[in-house]
């Protein structure tokens, strides 16, 4: 793991960023030292989105000049803006070091952390700590497709929302056993190869739900294992596809092939879905949640300044309002 030292120096009565080295973390009072104030946290900021100096946000093509105190002029637009304009941290009134001390909170717990958790750690509000944690949710989306050689693909659904026998018996939705998701959410997930995995919310778990989604990820001819369920008829035409009937107890075939890993990543998920959310989630705002739960596993063997600057470098261009959050 590593963190950003800063070699600075007085000139001006200014403090000028001279260099970063990057060391180990050994704990989190290393984090605390490589981000003690507002300007380390700038300096960071502006280092991970301009590698060669300030770029307009509002015409990337403009002439930038630089103003005082971290603020910079577009030239052909006429806009001030600064490393936080167009980006998740805009408009916020908590400091960077809160929001830094926050990114750090969520990287390093596998399981999350809650908002109410969070809150108490940082002294501040729940509310402000729930928006918080939605906007660096959006720092962890991978919109990437898979790479060319896509490798083994172990494909398969989850369903979010609760079993039916744990429910007061005034709550219980008839047949909602199985796959029905009258009651619940289904979740379609992806794996490559053991090491990545993306999460699409459907509506449903039918082919016409789920087919589109393979083609448009998954290269063509390339290897897919799946259990027998319908949604995956007729994919052959295109893929290899390799069918585990776990209605008959076959959970690896002959040739070693097997949906374990996809399994294994379902079993994460919702063991912090219930023992941290406590089973709590929107469905609209599963999808972020699983994006989390995706990342942490995408990333899961690299360190911890990695997880953090691919979350800043993905928090850019982004903004979430707390309006839109909550509205219906």
């Amino acid at each position: 793991m590593l963190i950003t030292s800063l070699c600075l120096h007085k000139c001006n009565n200014r403090l000028i960023f001279e260099a970063m080295i990057l060391k180990p973390f050994k704990s989190i009072l290393d984090f605390i030292k490589a981000f003690p104030n507002e300007e380390s946290c700038i300096e960071f900021l502006e280092k991970v989105r301009w590698e060669n100096g300030p770029i307009s946000p509002f015409d990337k093509e403009s002439k930038v000049y630089n103003c005082k105190g971290k603020k910079y002029k577009c030239k052909n637009t006429g806009k001030y803006f600064t490393v936080a304009t167009k980006s998740i941290f805009e408009g916020s009134k908590l400091p960077l070091t809160i929001w830094f001390a926050a990114i750090y909170l969520l990287s390093i717990d596998k399981k999350g952390i809650s908002s109410y958790q969070l809150a108490e750690e940082l002294g501040i509000t729940q509310k402000s700590a729930w928006h918080l944690l939605h906007k660096i949710r959006l720092g962890m989306e991978n919109n990437s497709y898979f790479e060319s050689d896509n490798g083994i693909i172990c494909m398969d659904e989850t369903y979010v929302g609760g079993k039916n026998k744990n429910r007061h018996r005034d709550k219980k939705v008839k047949h909602s056993q199985g796959r029905s998701y009258k009651d619940k959410t289904p979740i379609f997930g992806i794996l490559q190869n053991n090491k990545e995995v993306k999460c699409f919310v459907v509506p449903d778990t039918k082919a016409t739900t789920i087919q589109p989604i393979i083609r448009e990820v998954v290269q063509e001819n390339s290897l897919i294992v799946t259990d027998e369920w319908c949604a995956y008829d007729g994919i052959c035409k295109d893929y290899h596809h390799e069918v585990l009937f776990h209605n008959r107890g076959l959970y690896i075939n002959e040739d070693g092939f097997s949906s374990n890993p996809i399994e294994n990543f379902w079993s994460h998920f919702k063991r912090g879905w219930i023992s941290t959310y406590s089973g709590r989630i929107q469905p609209k705002h599963l999808g972020k949640y699983a994006d989390e739960f995706a990342f942490k596993y995408n990333h899961r063997k690299s360190d911890l300044s990695g997880k953090i600057v691919t979350i800043i470098k993905g928090a850019f261009d982004k903004r979430l309002k707390y309006e839109t959050l909550i509205a219906k």
